[in-house]
């Protein structure tokens, strides 16, 4: 009997043991589940920055039994990261590769800012084409579509397009697509007729691209004169085109300054592309001869393999939504000659 009876008391303290020790560690797990365990030694950590932290009760070891939750946090980012996109030539308008994070110095509204991200790796894009399928067009819609040609080989696999035409009024043909073949059969089928709404075009393509799965965004433009029919204006283009993070590319189908039948929409339709090109850090190319449309594609595509990125948190921390002008300019690399960057010209900040 007395023998059973120790055995009895050893088993029940055998029990009595484990649940205690179940009890801690289900403390320990409830306690890091919760985010409320902390070693006892230990002071409660401070705030950190851009985040209101919890009322001083939510630091101390819950009482035996409490499972209450803890409130949320409220956390605000207060950083805001620019990517800048930049293509840098020689004066033969060659692209220049190679050079690094120090041969780059960036300012916003002239104050220096520190460059903090750099790449100069061919991430993909997504690019809309916005083709000009007006009745001026005609014969030049064969070389125009080669041009396309010229420019998907140029192409990553990660890469998305999509195509926007225009001639009276502008038409999503083709959505987003990694399919390069569905734009050319679509271009294939392509017949020119009526005006030009050349800026109805750039708009509905910027309502399209805000569906791009890429960070690096960009339009090529094939055109061949001004704008005679669009509802929406230059001013109303021009500002979206800024407020939008998209490079704008153009290549510019113009008659000779001296051709008869240049309209006054056509003589302003180099400026108009060329300062959509520049607000965005792209290029405007202008042309006369048909035969160089293809060339001057896979020379835009290939501009934008070849292109670097650099990244930078605004020393103004201002919420404002104002328009910030930014500048990029070269330390000129040893052995090199004069060389030129082109970039975005600015952006607006956040309103919140």
């Amino acid at each position: 009997m007395r023998t059973r009876n120790w055995s009895r008391i050893f088993a029940s303290s055998v029990r009595h043991r484990r649940r205690a020790l179940h009890i801690a560690v289900l403390g320990c797990v409830l306690g890091f589940t919760t985010g409320r365990f902390q070693p006892l030694s230990a002071s409660p950590p401070e705030p950190q920055a851009g985040a209101s932290t919890a009322s001083e009760g939510t630091h101390r070891s819950p009482a035996a039994g409490s499972l209450r939750e803890r409130p949320p946090v409220d956390i605000r980012v207060d950083k805001t990261l620019v990517l800048i996109n930049v293509t840098v030539t020689d004066p033969l308008n060659r692209f220049v590769t190679g050079l690094e994070k120090e041969h780059f110095r960036l300012y916003e509204e002239k104050v220096e800012q520190e460059i903090t991200q750099f790449s100069s790796e061919d991430a993909p894009i997504s690019i809309g084409l916005v083709f000009d399928t007006s009745g001026s067009m005609g014969a030049k819609l064969q070389k125009s579509r080669q041009a396309a040609a010229e420019f998907f080989k140029t192409a990553n696999p990660a890469d998305e397009f999509f195509l926007v035409q225009f001639n009276d009024r502008p038409e999503l043909v083709v959505p987003f697509t990694t399919d390069t073949d569905k734009i050319q059969s679509a271009l294939t089928f392509t017949q020119s007729k009526g005006r030009t709404a050349l800026l109805d075009g750039v708009y509905l393509a910027m309502n399209e691209m805000k569906k791009a799965r890429n960070p690096r965004k960009a339009l090529l433009i094939i055109s061949d004169g001004g704008d005679n029919s669009s509802r929406y204006t230059e001013t109303e283009i021009k500002n979206r085109v800024r407020e939008a993070d998209v490079q704008m590319f153009s290549i510019g189908i113009f008659e000779s300054l001296g051709g008869r039948g240049r309209t006054p929409e056509e003589a302003a339709g180099p400026g108009l592309l060329n300062e959509l090109a520049e607000q965005t850090g792209g290029r405007e190319y202008a042309i006369e001869n048909v035969a160089e449309l293809p060339d001057i594609a896979a020379k835009i595509g290939i501009e934008l393999r070849n292109e670097y990125i650099l990244g930078y948190t605004p020393k103004n921390r201002e919420r404002d939504g104002k328009y910030r002008k930014v500048q990029v300019k070269l330390n000129q690399p040893r052995g090199l000659p004069p060389l030129k960057a082109y970039f975005r010209l600015g952006y607006y900040a956040p309103t919140q």
